[in-house]
This record gives structure tokens, sequence and C-alpha cells, in this order.
């Protein structure tokens, strides 16, 4: 069960890495939510100059470089999210301090190695303490894992999963540069129920998405989606394809980054996720479709962290969002402007 002392009631979380794009979405989501965000950063000018003080964000410094300084960054908030890539270097620091403080612990890495670790290393210190460890709560990683959880509807024995992702364009943030740079793991997937190193050159197919996409060259690039299915489903195949254009975006080093263009601050991306799960011969299917990766990222961590704080969960450990949470209720409950969700 969940520890009462520390979490109950509480309504303040820590975000770190406030200043980056994902971090000011999450914060913005976090006051949407009536939750209370404390906005945690290593340079102060950064926290500064991004305004949290005139919407009465608290802001407080802390760095990788001194753990101690989190336990005072911490100080007063039941949920700890973290924001700051490259997770690989990050959440090894961030989760652990999260756990001493007793302090439940989200990321939104969509490294498959670090979501890996997170979930094979704190585990047993999370249930000890009584709090949940959710890596990867994010539009790579959580969300997908939740589409194929509520997909199967209760099955746990998977024949096959396929999961097709359409990006109309992929503008990187300067984290999402910097994760890659580090990020030179070996990329996983799923044959035979084991984790076999991707094959090379990627498996390719033509998937139909819904307009304006319609047929779209895609490649099997799998994310931290992963291990978060493999935790808790058996599932003997899984492919992630991801459309050709989207890849073309993010390897080419002149792609600017997202700029607004709605009132939220979104940019005009826009996605469609399709994931198909069989079992028997029997194929089950959802599709999604939304706005801005980035920003649909916030709405996804942050409702986590909100349902973990009411303690609705009622789970401790590290897991995946889909072991933890009723997934099409979540899905279907999320409340993000142009977002849909239908399953058949």
């Amino acid at each position: 069960m969940l520890s009462e002392s520390k979490l109950s009631g509480s309504k303040q979380v820590a975000v770190y890495g406030a200043t980056g794009l994902t971090g000011r979405f999450v914060v913005d989501e976090l006051l949407r939510r009536k939750l209370v965000p404390v906005a945690i950063g290593r340079d102060a000018g950064k926290l500064e100059a991004a305004g949290f003080a005139s919407r009465g964000v608290e802001t407080r410094l802390a760095s990788l470089d001194d753990p101690q300084s989190f336990e005072r960054a911490f100080e007063g908030a039941g949920a700890v999210i973290n924001c700051a890539g490259p997770f690989l270097d990050t959440a090894g620091v961030i989760a652990p301090a999260a756990i001493s403080a007793g302090l439940h612990y989200l990321d939104v890495t969509a490294e498959q190695a670090s979501a890996a670790n997170t979930l094979a290393m704190f585990d047993h210190p999370a249930a000890q303490a009584g709090v949940t460890v959710m890596p990867a709560m994010a539009f790579f990683g959580g969300f997908l894992d939740l589409m194929v959880t509520a997909a199967a509807d209760g099955w746990r024995d998977i024949e096959e999963v396929s999961i097709g992702i359409a990006l109309d364009s992929w503008h990187p943030t300067e984290g999402t540069r910097q994760t890659g740079r580090r990020n030179t793991a070996q990329r996983l997937v799923i044959r035979n129920g084991c984790l076999i190193p991707l094959p090379q050159p990627p498996a390719e197919r033509e998937w139909d998405f819904p307009p304006p996409f319609n047929a779209r060259r895609s490649l099997e690039v799998p994310f931290s989606e992963v291990p978060l299915i493999l935790q808790h489903l058996n599932v003997q195949t899984l492919h992630t394809y991801l459309n050709a254009e989207a890849l073309q975006d993010i390897r080419d080093p002149l792609t600017p980054p997202p700029q607004p263009a709605d009132e939220l601050g979104r940019s005009a991306q826009v996605f469609a996720t399709e994931v198909r799960v069989t079992s028997k011969a029997e194929t089950r299917t959802a599709l999604a479709t939304g706005k801005d990766i980035y920003a649909f990222t916030a709405p996804l961590v942050c409702e986590a962290a909100r349902l973990l704080l009411r303690g609705g969960a009622g789970y401790a450990g590290a897991a995946a969002p889909g072991k933890v949470f009723n997934a099409r209720t979540f899905l279907e409950t999320l409340g993000v402007p142009g977002f849909h969700i239908a399953f058949e």
C-alpha cells in the first residue's frame, strides 16, 4: 500500500527541468489540473526568465552535481516529475532522491535503456518506501503502453502488437537533440517473447493512417514503450513503426525547434497513433489523433501524478502506467483539446 504520511492530501508537484519546453508545458498543465507546481532547475537566470514568479509558481534550485540539493528542492511535494533529459544521466540521480524523500517519481523519457533501468533498479526501493516510480509517462512510452493495454482489454497473453505512429512533422527541442546524441544504446524489440536487438536494416511497411496522413511509408523505430509493455503483458512480437517523413525531420540537423501556434503554446504538429493487438486470431484496435507530442506529454504525466497523489492507484513499486491505471478510462477522460481516441 502507498504511504500516507507524506503523500496524503498533498497537491504540490516538483518539476525538474521546468525551463525546457516540456517542463513549461508540465507546469502549465499542473496549474490547469488544480495542482501546485514547484519549478526546479539548475540555472536561476533561466528560472527567472521563464516567468514562473508572475504566475505565482515557486522556483527552487537543484543540480545533479549536488544530490543533496534535491532534498531541499523537493520539500513539501508529494510527487516529482523529471522533464530533464538525457534521462540516462538524470533519472539515476532524481529517482532515488524522490524515493528517499518518500515521493512518487515520474519522468518523460523516450529512452529504452533509461526506462528499463528505472523499472529494474527502483522497484524494490519504491515498494519499500510505499511510493510509485513511473518512467516514460510521455507520448513515446506511457501513451503507447496505455493504448496497447486498453486495446487488449484484459488480454495478458498476446501474439502480436503493431503500433503505427504518424507525425506530419517533427521539429525537435534542444533536449531531444541532446538526448539523441547521448543515447547510443542498442534499440531493442520483442520477438518470440524475448528482447533482441532491432534488426538492421529496420523493417519497413506502408501504414494506412486516417487523413490527413493516409498511406505512409513507415520504418520500425522502437521507443520506451517496449520495456513498459513487456513488464506487464506477455507479448510474443512487438513492432513500432514511425513514418519516414518524421524520421527525416528528426535526423536533419537543420530542422528548427517547434514554434507556438495556438493559445496553449502548442505547435501546429499533428499526430495519429494506431495500435493493433492480436490474440487467438482476434484483433483489437485503438486509434488516437491529436496535436503536438511535446504538449501532449504534459497532460499524460500530470494526470498520472494527480491520480497517484489522490491515492487511487494504490500501487507501490516501479511500474508501467498500464499496470497501475485503468488504461481505457485514463485515456478517455484525459481532457485534452483536439485529442480523440476510439477503440474497435
